[in-house]
């Protein structure tokens, strides 16, 4: 039916979210945006991320730092920081909006109909359209400087380059995963069942069946 048909996608859809959004959330703390390794000192590799570098040894030990200053960081360190950030967000503010219009809830259901619980689907969906939109933008920016930067005929071959980390990979799928799920949330309403017409009034039946037994008694 329509109405179970609209359950599994809701069901499925916010899976989908809060999945995509903690995925999204790793993406953010994590330090392996950009790796680099140098044949110099095979015995140490060396990590990029938002908030710290670290260096990772051959051994299996690793030691990070933190950036010392903002205003020392450079602007694609910055943008990234403050997308990612508006990602997580918005991403939160659309899971905590689609809960309420789900249809295992019927508290809005029965104090604002069916077309509130839509409403609410919605903007939920659409909110995680946008925070996956809002995802793929640094991530993918930041892959672009990687490639442009390696391919770089400036620089000597003997100098050391970026390369993508395993952060890029994981924030390219929390992006995709919450536009799929904020699509979901979306057409899950295409299923559910239309509202239904409020009954007419006990009273005004019993008024008119009156009325009409006067009108009979008169007439005769």
């Amino acid at each position: 039916t329509s109405s179970s048909s609209a359950c599994a996608l809701e069901l499925l859809g916010m899976l989908v979210y809060i999945g995509a959004w903690l995925c999204a959330l790793a993406t953010t703390i994590s330090p392996q945006w950009l790796t680099m390794s140098t044949s110099l000192l095979p015995v140490e590799s060396y990590e990029l991320g938002l908030w710290e570098t670290c260096v990772v040894q051959d051994i299996g030990s690793m030691e990070c730092r933190t950036y010392d200053s903002l205003l020392g960081l450079s602007t694609d360190i910055k943008m990234a920081r403050i997308l990612m950030c508006t990602t997580l967000g918005v991403g939160l503010l659309g899971i905590l909006v689609a809960i309420p219009g789900l249809n295992f809830f019927s508290s809005c259901e029965e104090r604002g109909g069916i077309r509130t619980k839509r409403t609410l689907t919605v903007t939920g969906g659409v909110l995680g359209m946008v925070s996956g939109v809002l995802c793929l933008i640094p991530v993918s920016y930041m892959a672009h400087l990687a490639v442009v930067h390696f391919f770089d005929d400036k620089v000597p071959d003997v100098v050391p380059r970026w390369e993508f980390g395993d952060a890029l990979f994981c924030g390219w799928v929390a992006g995709f995963l919450l536009v799929v799920a904020g699509l979901l949330m979306v057409a899950s309403c295409t299923f559910s069942p239309a509202e239904r017409q409020p009954a007419p009034p006990q009273r005004y039946q019993m008024m008119s069946a009156g009325e009409a037994a006067r009108k009979r008694s008169e007439y005769v």
